[in-house]
């Protein structure tokens, strides 16, 4: 999303309607969910995986796998994992440099 896209009569955009009413930590971690998920449905359909076969692949139902995608749900980091596994990829702690935007 375009963080400086108008989302009110009164000009305000997303990004400075983010810094008003979120903190730092909700932002940066709504990002890191973002780019996740993101990475996620990059590497499915890199790998020509409907949202069907990855269900398949790993017991993980298909409106749950739609809802995660779609930002309608907060998967559980267990669901990740296996979505992430049965797609050759993992997660890897970095440090991260918390600053406003």
């Amino acid at each position: 999303m375009n963080h400086e896209t108008k989302i009110s009569p009164l000009g305000e955009s997303w990004g400075e309607y983010r810094k008003k009413h979120y903190t730092v930590e909700e932002i940066a971690e709504n990002d890191l969910m973002v780019k996740l998920v993101g990475e996620m449905i990059k590497t499915r359909k890199e790998n020509h995986i409907s949202q069907r076969e990855l269900e398949y692949m790993t017991g993980v139902k298909q409106s749950v796998i739609a809802r995660m995608e779609s930002g309608k749900t907060d998967p559980q980091l267990s669901t990740i994992l296996k979505l992430l596994v049965s797609m050759g990829k993992t997660l890897t702690i970095v440090p991260l440099e918390l600053s406003e935007k």
